[in-house]
């Protein structure tokens, strides 16, 4: 017996920004799951930044996409068949096989997850893989301390609303964060709590951040790069700490784009500034989740979550999530 599925596969790789013409869709037949196997009808799915570096062919941290093949990337969805006892039928699992119908796996590479102590688009934002890169990145990578001065890009983002969100949890003197529209910056400041927040289309970052962070900083979280990371270095203070997380800013550039103009600061200011991958902060995992999950609980942590409806909205919610358009986590919800 097999279950027919519908895929999204890499169709080409893209030069700079990818299009429509990047994804194909296709059907296919999921067999039933041998021994040690389950077979997972996927609910939700995750669209993310990096995702944007495996569609090129180049050395990187993770294998690139194979043209044809289907692509992969965080979900949630059902178990419909077990063949391994451990996982029964009805069980709700968090696993990498994305952007398909059903998936086929080896049940160790599934979690199982609870859906009444948190909604299912949590386990791919807040409580997942971006809600622990941003407690790794601002407490292990930036060494965060109570009364530093943040400034988080893409702060509306996925991870960026998270990172905002502890530090000011955490102590901070002052989080700033920026955003490409109004209606985010008005999130950050209304709802998230952040002291101060610009629209970047507004102006020179150099100037909005000289504006609401007018003493400097000393921890900045970097999701964008660009003229993002040279304002922030110029803002630091002595000592100040960055953590770069992500450069969606030259994701799709087809050439080189040019380094921090002000970089022989970091020796003037003695700064530190260091990459990271949320892969390296595993041991993390225990401890994240029972910190964050009770603040999502009880309303002291907000998340918000931009939702398309169905898999054949996948490659545009990509699209979507790489032009900063919606706010927070973007998922495609699968089914129901």
């Amino acid at each position: 017996m097999s279950t027919r599925s519908t895929e999204v596969r890499l169709a080409a790789r893209p030069h700079g920004w990818p299009t429509r013409e990047t994804f194909e869709f296709a059907e296919t037949k999921v067999p039933d799951p041998g021994p040690g196997q389950v077979l997972v009808r996927n609910l939700l799915m995750s669209v993310d930044p990096y995702m944007r570096g495996r569609m090129d062919d180049r050395e990187s941290y993770v294998a690139p996409y194979e043209v044809g093949k289907p692509l992969e990337g965080g979900a949630v969805g059902e178990v419909v068949a077990s063949g391994d006892e451990r996982i029964k039928p009805g069980t709700t699992v968090l696993h990498g096989l994305g952007w398909r119908d059903y998936a086929l796996l080896d049940a160790k590479h599934v979690n199982p997850v609870d859906p009444s102590v948190a909604p299912l688009g949590a386990y791919l934002g807040v409580l997942g893989m971006p809600g622990l890169t941003a407690y790794a990145g601002l407490f292990e990578t930036a060494e965060f301390k109570p009364g530093d001065v943040v400034f988080v890009s893409s702060a509306a983002g996925a991870v960026g609303q998270v990172v905002g969100q502890l530090a000011k949890l955490k102590g901070a003197g002052r989080v700033v964060g920026s955003a490409g529209s109004a209606a985010k910056v008005a999130y950050l400041t209304d709802e998230l709590g952040f002291d101060a927040a610009f629209d970047y289309h507004d102006g020179p970052v150099r100037d909005l951040l000289g504006a609401a962070a007018p003493d400097g900083i000393d921890v900045y979280f970097d999701n964008v790069g660009g003229e993002h990371l040279e304002a922030a270095i110029g803002a630091m203070h002595v000592h100040g700490r960055i953590t770069i997380c992500g450069m969606i800013s030259v994701y799709n550039a087809t050439e080189p784009t040019p380094a921090p103009r002000n970089l022989p600061m970091l020796i003037s200011k003695r700064l530190t500034m260091r990459g990271m991958l949320v892969r390296d902060h595993a041991k993390l995992q225990g401890r994240f989740l029972a910190e964050i999950a009770p603040l999502l609980a009880e309303g002291g942590l907000r998340n918000r979550e931009t939702v398309h409806e169905g898999l054949a909205q996948a490659p545009e919610a990509f699209l979507a999530m790489l032009r900063g358009d919606g706010v927070g986590k973007h998922l495609i919800r699968i089914a129901s």
